[in-house]
């Protein structure tokens, strides 16, 4: 069953600044703020590899720093070609804390 695990608080991030985190099974995932608004996607571009945190983030999106790939951070569907998706996590703020929502770990099965 999927939890909120707390991430940040808040005034840790300045608009357009971006962390990661390692998430379930140590996958990164990136927080993104966007104005006064929080998100949550996968923190790997599926061009190159490239951690998309440290992307330039403007208007919903983060832009990939390697080849300009922009992602957008509601639904982590790429600008380009929405049927090209990343993972996206629900975001949600309890006081000042800043959470977000993982599945989780998938346990490995023994043969």
């Amino acid at each position: 069953m999927p939890q909120f695990v707390t991430v940040a608080k808040i005034g840790e991030l300045a608009a357009g600044e971006s962390v990661s985190f390692a998430g379930p099974n140590q996958k990164m995932i990136g927080l993104f703020r966007d104005g006064d608004e929080y998100f949550a996607i996968d923190d790997m571009c599926p061009h190159a590899g490239a951690p998309l945190t440290g992307g330039y983030v403007e208007n919903g999106m983060v832009t990939c720093r390697w080849h300009a790939w922009r992602f957008r951070l509601s639904d982590g569907a790429w600008a380009d070609n929405p049927r090209i998706k990343i993972g996206c996590y629900p975001v949600r703020i309890v006081g000042d804390e800043i959470q977000v929502e993982l599945p989780n770990p998938t346990s490995e099965k023994s043969a």
